[in-house]
């Protein structure tokens, strides 16, 4: 069994219910969303592209990080995952423009909402965060995500 086939099997082995798994779909990725909201916020100098916005370097370091470990994984997931998160760093640039020096707030209250979602649906699943027990499970939820999707389309991972 490949190791991202055994990391979805042990991520999945706390995520039964239906009520978290749905609350999963929303949380997951506005959490994950928020994060990347938190990083463009670190002082850093930024790279433009024209009709998509900026990006902090900081933000670009991140984004490679994560998908190095994608790829770790699944060449496939990562090249999605890239396009992911470029559209979810579009959506940061928009709030940060928007909101200017008050998007923090934003994320903050995204972030804690999202997680406050997520504690509830595993006391509705009766099992505790995967990632408790190993912090990798934290950039596996998304994927694990991902791979229903992939499933559902007919695309391997």
């Amino acid at each position: 069994m490949r190791k991202i086939d055994q990391l979805f099997a042990e991520y999945g082995e706390s995520h039964q219910n239906h009520t978290n798994e749905m609350i999963h779909w929303i949380c997951v990725p506005l959490i994950f969303w928020s994060i990347l909201g938190f990083i463009s916020l670190i002082p850093s100098p930024h790279y433009c592209v024209q009709y998509f916005g900026c990006i902090s370097i900081v933000s670009i370091v991140a984004v490679l990080l994560v998908t190095i470990f994608y790829f770790r994984l699944s060449w496939r997931i990562a090249v999605i995952t890239i396009l992911i998160m470029s559209l979810m760093e579009h959506l940061v640039y928009f709030i940060n423009v928007k909101f200017e020096h008050q998007s923090w707030i934003f994320f903050v209250v995204v972030f804690v909402l999202s997680w406050i979602g997520q504690f509830y649906g595993h006391k509705v699943e009766g099992k505790k965060p995967s990632f408790l027990k190993d912090l990798q499970f934290l950039l596996i939820g998304p994927i694990w995500l991902l791979h229903f999707i992939l499933k559902k389309i007919g695309l391997k991972y």
